[in-house]
């Protein structure tokens, strides 16, 4: 190995050694985001590497300069432009287009090393084995992340979608892939095989994520993340790079920990969410005042605003709705207000609360909620007895009491005791359901008060009036 090939092998473990201390720094809200830097510090230096050295070697022609910059600039440009104009209620979406491009780049790496290769039939067990796994598992992750962001989009139905023969054919294609995998192996230079796998392990990643429905999504893009690391696990055993199986592995491990922890926070095993989700997508909204409407409570800014002034402790409970008005930095500032008049404050999150893992911490952090502030859901369920009030923002199944009964699409889903505090206000536009398509018991309890508003808009007047009771 020369100086110029040794020293970009030590770039990439350094970088591989800062990706492991930025995950480790991503574990708490406070470091996060030094995390998040430092990760992707890293990655420009592996990239500015890689760059190096292909240089230094000549193996790239001009064409092939050519597409490498026009690929970065555009790359690059869509990221830029993603992280500043993409809403946060659509960041679900993006996470499942980032998924998609990283499982689809991995299985592009497998399919041209295979085709490049100089004597394919003499490939050994070493580069096919895991350029087959490569190609099944980043296929897979592609199309099966389209079809989460098609549903997160709406352009997808959100329900469950079944048709006859589904579930004979999502047996009979994994069993296709150890036939491709096997054949592949023994016949690398195999066309046929090659491209048969690509194409059975794009259609198994529609016929997947298909059944499942919306509510299951959070878990769906978790289970996602994970396949994409392990396809860029074995990209890095294809091209015999260290740094790339040590990231790709650290994206698949983290990612089926979240994937288990967001399960366990539904009471559903993997296996029972994706052989089928019991989401139903979005409900159309029942208007107010119509059906369940006429025996809730409803309250007006002033009668919330009583409640909160003159509260000794308030636990805010924030869900897609909070995410879909943009109202984050409402909450807040109404929260600091009634923080600084000495009200004991809080937030109750719950785990798969929105539409993707930590949607709500990244929303609130947006807003510059301080960290001690946020409660995880088996600390804060304990707390809602002594809280004089807890306002809901847009939150439905995670609070839905129904749930503690069998019966019901929801049943054992572990849940936030909002319903035992001692007064519940819900801010929502309307009796509509949750993704599970149920009522909401907490809505009729004789406790709550339902105001009926945008939560932007019901924030912003309950901070107004709030303000003229402390001033």
């Amino acid at each position: 190995m020369d100086t110029v090939s040794n020293a970009v092998h030590y770039i990439f473990l350094a970088a591989a050694a800062c990706f492991v201390m930025g995950l480790h720094l991503m574990n708490h809200p406070r470091t996060a985001r030094r995390g998040n830097t430092l990760s992707a510090g890293a990655m420009a230096l592996a990239i500015t590497a890689t760059v190096w050295l292909v240089t230094y070697e000549n193996v790239i022609s001009s064409t092939g300069w050519l597409v490498l910059i026009s690929g970065g600039v555009l790359g690059a440009a869509l990221g830029l432009w993603a992280a500043r104009e993409v809403q946060m209620t659509s960041m679900p979406q993006l996470v499942s287009l980032f998924n998609a491009v990283g499982g689809g780049a991995a299985a592009l790496i497998a399919v041209g090393d295979l085709l490049q290769a100089d004597h394919p039939a003499a490939l050994g067990a070493r580069v096919s084995l895991p350029g087959a796994l490569d190609i099944v598992i980043g296929a897979v992750t592609f199309s099966g992340s389209l079809i989460a962001a098609g549903k997160l989009q709406g352009i997808v139905s959100g329900a469950p979608v079944v048709f006859p023969g589904a579930r004979l054919l999502n047996v009979l294609l994994p069993a296709s892939f150890v036939a491709g995998t096997v054949w592949l192996v023994l016949a690398p230079d195999s066309p046929v095989a090659l491209y048969g796998l690509v194409v059975v392990a794009l259609l198994f990643g529609v016929t997947m994520v298909l059944p499942i429905g919306g509510a299951d999504m959070p878990v769906v893009i978790a289970l996602l993340n994970a396949f994409t690391g392990s396809a860029v696990a074995m990209a890095g055993f294809v091209l015999d790079e260290t740094a790339l199986i040590i990231a790709g592995m650290l994206v698949s491990s983290s990612g089926g920990i979240l994937t288990k922890l967001m399960a366990d926070a539904m009471n559903r095993s993997i296996a029972n969410i994706v052989i089928g989700g019991f989401g139903t997508g979005d409900s159309a909204p029942v208007a107010a005042g119509s059906g369940a409407r006429a025996q809730v409570r409803p309250v007006s800014a002033d009668d919330v605003a009583i409640q909160l002034a003159y509260a000794r402790k308030v636990i805010f409970v924030p869900g897609y709705g909070l995410a879909a008005a943009q109202a984050q930095h409402e909450l807040g500032d109404l929260a600091k207000l009634l923080a600084d008049h000495g009200v004991d404050v809080s937030y109750a999150v719950h785990p798969v609360a929105g539409r993707m893992p930590g949607h709500m911490n990244v929303l609130l952090a947006e807003a510059n909620v301080p960290y001690t502030q946020l409660k995880e859901m088996d600390d804060v369920n304990p707390e809602f007895p002594q809280a004089d009030v807890a306002l809901v923002i847009g939150a439905n199944d995670v609070t839905n009491p129904i749930a503690r009964r069998p019966g019901n699409a929801i049943s054992g889903m572990p849940i936030l005791d909002v319903d035992r505090a001692k007064s519940v206000v819900v801010i929502k536009r309307s009796m509509g359901h949750g993704y599970a398509g149920i009522d909401n018991e907490l809505y009729t309890d004789p406790k709550t008060g339902m105001f009926f508003t945008d939560a932007k808009k019901g924030l912003s007047e309950l901070k107004a009036a709030i303000g003229e009771f402390v001033s």
